[in-house]
């Protein structure tokens, strides 16, 4: 416990939300518990609006930059397909727009905000475990907004800190 605590706060001194792992000491014994935990931080990238069901929005003007929060891609694993969605289509939010499949699981990705695609990133098609590598830069789409007032109920980065922490 001590461990948890001093990198928890070692952690939000540098502005970072600690996750460990929920395997305990009689599970696995103390070395196994320090090797297993799962990834030791998640960053939550200042600037950025986020969806509650994990995805972040950069707004440039009225084109927001779309993809996975660094916790989504931990919590996903080792990201081996990305499905991109088509340029031209209008997607409302809350919408599917694509699907990030890991070596544990496939989870859909939904549209933050309304609007029309107007580019996907292709890089992802052969190196989508870009999303893992850097969840901030390896965006998935940019969707022209059709409801920028969309963005109010968005969360900040603190608010989405927060609301990953439990």
């Amino acid at each position: 416990m001590a461990l948890k605590s001093m990198s928890s706060k070692f952690a939000s001194s540098l502005g970072l939300r600690a996750q460990v792992s929920q395997l305990t000491q009689q599970q696995f014994g103390a070395a196994s518990l320090l090797q297993s935990g799962a990834r030791a931080f998640a960053t939550v990238k200042e600037g950025l609006k986020y969806a509650a069901s994990h995805e972040w929005a950069k707004v440039d003007g009225d084109v927001a930059t779309v993809g996975v929060s660094d916790h989504a891609q931990g919590e996903l694993g080792d990201v081996v397909y990305v499905e991109l969605p088509e340029v031209g289509k209008e997607l409302t939010k809350g919408d599917s727009f694509g699907v990030v499949e890991s070596v544990k699981a496939a989870s859909d990705v939904y549209a933050p905000v309304s609007g029309e695609v107007v580019e996907t990133n292709q890089s992802l098609t052969d190196k989508p475990a870009t999303v893992n590598s850097d969840p901030y830069g390896g965006w998935i789409m940019k969707i022209k907004m059709s409801n920028p007032s969309e963005l109010d109920s968005l969360m900040d980065a603190k608010t989405y800190e927060e609301k990953i922490a439990h």
